[in-house]
């Protein structure tokens, strides 16, 4: 897919590769430090009986961290930065009318639970993304955790996660 015009003939904008290649290597850079001094927290020398509990993720850090140093270089200064259109606006609204919403029940999960935050979920993103009505939805919604709830709490006796505010208390689960 390295279509670089819209159907029109206008050239695509938007982000390009080396950017989104220069934000990933530094999270990779942080990610790599993160366990560099977490692993010498733990121990990364070497014990009298062998290796400290931190020895071996200290050397995976420090190749993570080498990895995105070394990616961040070419990405920013190498001879061959790509400057093609990573992602345009269009696609990039798409994306986000799906992470958002997703980050968001992820977060609703702590508080209200893992069946409530997924009946609303559903729900909503059946009215908004799939445009099916509020009634076929909310129908939808319920009748899915509704068979979830009852496998895993009733039939499994599994309890799963009901928030911090448990708004299904007076169900007894």
């Amino acid at each position: 897919m390295e279509h670089e015009e819209i159907s029109d003939g206008a050239a695509r904008s938007g982000v390009a590769t080396y950017v989104v290649e220069a934000v990933v290597a530094a999270l990779l850079l942080v990610i790599g430090l993160v366990v560099v001094f977490e692993a010498r927290k733990l121990g990364a020398g070497w014990t009298s009986d062998g290796p400290g509990s931190g020895y071996f993720p200290f050397f995976i850090g420090v190749i993570i961290t080498i990895s995105g140093a070394g990616i961040l270089y070419q990405a920013l200064l190498g001879k061959n930065r790509n400057t093609e259109v990573f992602v345009d606006s269009v696609q990039l609204k798409r994306v986000l009318s799906v992470l958002v919403p997703a980050t968001v029940y992820v977060l609703c999960i702590t508080f209200v639970g893992l069946y409530v935050a997924s009946a609303v979920y559903i729900a909503l993103f059946m009215i908004v993304l799939g445009k099916y009505s509020w009634v076929k939805s909310v129908v939808a919604a319920l009748a899915v955790n509704t068979v979830f709830f009852c496998m895993f709490e009733v039939w499994f006796k599994v309890p799963l996660f009901k928030g911090a505010l448990d708004p299904l208390r007076f169900l007894g689960y």
